[in-house]
């Protein structure tokens, strides 16, 4: 239709230039051979109707929508000059829904700083879904729909919360490393055959393993001694630990336990809800 439109253009330029030297006699009778040729086309064609091309549409819309009205309804035309009206209307409308036409398809993008707070909200608590991020944006301020969430979750290989919530122990050691411990107890032999019990304790951060010391008899006295020695160590070291894991020997007295959650430390005792802490210590010595 463009390239239709250009070329009619163009032929009526080359028409306009050619009657720029012709006398106004010249192009009245020009004028008047044009209505008798349109009389003659409109009895020929009776009641059949002339088939406009969409750029024959648009260049007579062009030329002729500033004619004033009443000279409009003068002129010899195929068609009514409401009808000329009603071309240029529509053509200046698809003109508007052209320029009014978004660049990009579908619905903008939901800004960054949205998509980040989803995204830590998801990150900072695996148990909520797309539906609880969704209410808490909503106390936040933030308006979006909470299709928009579950896009920016899924956009982001995030799963839903039954699986996010779910981890392995060994996802849970990584998450919660700088404030894991574990101690045990290791047998070992010297060379004069005397079995000694060595206690040592790991730092899940870096794997740092901290011998507490080694005796062939651990009492409770030595046990709660070394406690005493851990704690000094680790407020020497600006260690941030919260948890200890240790196994159910009962060689930890209840004071072993007393002395470290005097500093903060909690002792979890490993169970059949988690797995062996003796091969995991024994791996990284």
């Amino acid at each position: 239709m463009l390239l239709r439109l250009a070329y009619l253009g163009l032929i009526n330029t080359f028409a306009l230039l050619r009657m720029l030297p012709t006398s106004n006699r010249d192009k009245n009778i020009e004028i008047l051979a044009l209505r008798h040729q349109i009389e003659v086309l409109q009895r020929q064609l009776g009641a059949t109707r002339v088939r406009f091309s969409p750029a024959d549409r648009a260049l007579l819309a062009a030329l002729l929508h500033r004619v004033p009205r009443h000279i409009l309804h003068r002129l010899r035309l195929l068609v009514r000059p409401d009808t000329i009206l009603r071309w240029h209307r529509d053509l200046i409308r698809r003109h508007h829904a052209r320029m009014s036409r978004p660049k990009r398809p579908g619905r903008p993008r939901t800004i960054r700083s949205i998509r980040i707070l989803v995204l830590r909200l998801a990150k900072e608590n695996p148990s909520w879904g797309y539906r609880r991020i969704h209410g808490q944006l909503l106390v936040l301020g933030v308006r979006v729909a909470a299709s928009t969430v579950w896009q920016i979750l899924t956009d982001a290989g995030i799963e839903p919360a039954p699986e996010r919530a779910s981890s392995t122990w060994a996802q849970f050691l990584r998450s919660q490393a700088e404030v894991l411990l574990a101690c045990d107890f290791l047998e070992t032999v010297t060379l004069t055959g005397t079995r000694m019990y060595v206690l040592v304790v790991i730092e899940h951060t870096h794997r740092r393993i901290r011998t507490l010391g080694a005796t062939a008899h651990p009492t409770a006295a030595w046990v709660i001694q070394a406690a005493h020695n851990l704690v000094m160590d680790l407020e020497d070291a600006h260690c941030r630990a919260r948890f200890l894991i240790r196994d159910r020997d009962g060689t930890f007295p209840q004071l072993f336990d007393d002395i470290l959650a005097d500093a903060g430390i909690q002792v979890v005792l490993s169970g059949v809800q988690m797995p062996r802490m003796n091969s995991f210590v024994e791996r990284w010595i």
